[in-house]
């Protein structure tokens, strides 16, 4: 790979990788970037800590009208992201598109306030997802771009560990909200668009027009495609290139390895039971008062928080693969308790540790196994491939799960969704063996 910084020579850029940052292989844009997601996070997971119960209990929504609305929440941004990532790559605007996405995040968490029907709620949820749809890609390519191909996991980890702080700290502003505040849901919202704002501010601050180049990647090129005049390989500091064309982004998907990926998030996405689920049924399995639900996920955060940085090293080390795999077995055993472990103290803490595991085991190490796997100039696009594969299954598993519940209870649903994923993680395991080699 070549630098993407067009100032400096090749041995300046790697040079420069080396000496900054506070950890080996990390760029300072990675700390800044995980500043912004810390922030924005605080935001929207205020916002998902008190959704579920406020839907189903003040709204009155049924399981069927929730899991339509979170398979939106968690859908549209998966067909926005391959937008979000081709326009990157095609205006070489990595900035510029991520700022636009939390952009319309922020200005959508007012509305809010005066969404109380299916349809406009559908809708808010719907722009605001475009919004993180937006932005995923291009940051997720700033941070692989700044970043060697031997720190990737590292570095991911970092960013997921600082997105995580704010995941954290979310819930526990969303609880304390609503224990002072008379206005209940709304003043949550109301906090929640002031805090987005705040992250779009730093954005525009403090973010750079475009990533370091971290130098050269261990000499590694991306995989071949059988049409070289679809991908490329970048040319010294992509000078001259012209604008990345959607046929190009397109033919990455002629990548054994790449398209090995995709299909394999996408199968296991088909049985991952999105979070608000996973966080109702352990309420109604452990008696969680209502008061405590905006505190589960705090749990699911604290453990990610803890894990995502030595999760992200170990995967560098062992494989991505591996650690990916390990993180929905993680999961599988999850499930396992919500169905069949006795209603004891320890059942909350478990599920929630295992939950988070299953996150600092998958978000940040699915993009870091991008790396070796696609030129830069064609980086987000790339990311947004996989991303969005994996997106939309779980927009399908919520409608269904949601579906299921209202038919034949949470319990079938979730036994369902729990085979579905032990055949899965088996299916995906031999599809990914021979494509991770050493990572």
């Amino acid at each position: 790979m070549y630098l993407t910084d067009r100032s400096a020579p090749v041995e300046a850029g790697a040079d420069r990788g080396r000496r900054r940052g506070p950890g080996p292989g990390i760029a300072p844009v990675v700390f800044v970037l995980g500043a912004v997601s810390l922030i924005t996070d605080i935001s929207s997971e205020m916002v998902t800590a008190v959704l579920p119960l406020y839907l189903v209990t003040t709204l009155g929504f049924s399981p069927l009208g929730f899991g339509t609305l979170d398979g939106v929440y968690n859908g549209v941004s998966a067909l926005v992201q391959l937008t979000g990532g081709h326009l990157a790559d095609r205006v070489r605007g990595h900035k510029l598109l991520a700022g636009l996405g939390y952009g319309l995040s922020a200005l959508c968490k007012p509305l809010l306030l005066i969404a109380g029907s299916l349809g406009t709620l559908g809708t808010v949820l719907a722009l605001e997802r475009t919004g993180k749809g937006l932005r995923t890609a291009p940051r997720d390519a700033m941070i692989s771009l700044s970043t060697p191909a031997e720190h990737q996991g590292r570095a991911f980890g970092v960013h997921r560990a600082m997105d995580t702080t704010g995941a954290m700290l979310g819930p526990l502003a969303a609880f304390l909200i609503l224990r002072a505040a008379t206005g209940g849901y709304d003043a949550v919202f109301g906090v929640s668009t002031c805090v987005a704002a705040l992250g779009v501010v730093v954005l525009v601050l403090f973010v750079p027009g475009s990533p370091e180049g971290p130098g050269k990647h261990d000499g590694a090129q991306p995989a071949e495609v059988t049409d070289d005049s679809a991908v490329t390989h970048e040319s010294p500091a992509g000078e001259g290139r012209p604008p990345v064309r959607l046929r190009e982004a397109l033919a990455l998907l002629r990548l054994p390895r790449l398209r090995a990926l995709a299909g394999c998030a996408a199968l296991l996405g088909l049985t991952t039971v999105s979070d608000a689920f996973v966080y109702l049924l352990l309420q109604r399995r452990a008696g969680v008062g209502e008061e405590w639900f905006t505190l589960l996920p705090l749990g699911t955060a604290v453990v990610f928080l803890l894990l995502a940085v030595p999760v992200g090293t170990l995967a560098d080390r062992v494989g991505r693969r591996t650690v990916f795999l390990a993180g929905h077995m993680g999961l599988l055993t999850a499930y396992a308790l919500l169905l069949w472990a006795p209603d004891t103290p320890l059942l909350v803490p478990v599920v929630l540790a295992l939950h988070g595991t299953f996150y600092a085991a998958t978000d940040g190490v699915l993009p870091a196994a991008l790396a070796g796997l696609v030129p830069e100039h064609l980086r987000a696009s790339g990311l947004a491939i996989v991303g969005t594969s994996q997106a939309l299954t779980r927009f399908c598993c919520s409608l269904a799960f949601g579906a299921a519940w209202t038919a034949w209870g949470d319990g079938p649903a979730l036994a369902g969704s729990a085979i579905g994923l032990l055949c899965c993680a088996a299916v995906a395991g031999v599809v990914l063996r021979p494509a991770d080699g050493a990572r």
